[in-house]
């Protein structure tokens, strides 16, 4: 698995394209290989995968679980076009900053998201579909958000279509950082 790997401007957050293979007959794509994801995220170990399909104009996010049920997690783009943002939720100098990579099939269609980082995106086609593999299994009792409009970015939508989860999520400004996410990520 051949993978050009870019920092992005959350600590420890990277984008690539994944290598693909096509001729006449269609195409060949390796999602995961441990040892090429290793790089970015020591240590992780997939347990559970993830398919979320969605209609144009839909906004996801910012999600995350909180210790001990926090976890890595790789989104992988597998059609249509999204907008996927990155807030650092790590306590230190950090907290707070943004990254975003557009996701495409044919172009940067992989991120990888660190424990201690919020993630959701923003679909720019309909039917996209995003494949999450994550290190920890679902845990309710951890499941956690932040209010999307609440991280200081500028979003291509102000009325995006949302669940009802995502409408009450409590602003960045009323998160406490778990003690487990402070480091020396900067």
């Amino acid at each position: 698995m051949k993978a050009r790997w870019r920092a992005l401007a959350v600590p420890a957050c990277h984008a690539a394209q994944l290598s693909a293979f096509t001729d006449e007959r269609g195409g060949f794509l390796k999602l995961f290989n441990n040892g090429a994801f290793a790089k970015i995220l020591p240590g992780m170990v997939v347990r559970e995968a993830y398919l979320t399909t969605s209609a144009k104009g839909v906004l996801r996010g910012i999600h995350f679980q909180l210790p001990p049920h926090d976890h890595a997690k790789i989104v992988i783009c597998l059609s249509g076009a999204a907008l996927d943002v990155m807030v650092d939720l790590r306590g230190g100098c950090g907290f707070g900053r943004t990254a975003s990579v557009e996701l495409t099939p044919e172009g940067t269609n992989c991120v990888a998201i660190p424990k201690g980082v919020g993630h959701g995106f923003y679909t720019r086609e309909a039917d996209t579909r995003l494949l999450y593999l994550v290190e920890t299994g679902h845990a309710p009792q951890s499941d956690a958000g932040v209010m999307w409009d609440s991280i200081g970015f500028d979003w291509p939508d102000r009325t995006p279509l949302l669940s009802d989860r995502d409408r009450n999520h409590p602003a960045l400004a009323d998160f406490t950082v778990p003690a487990e996410w402070f480091n020396d990520h900067d």
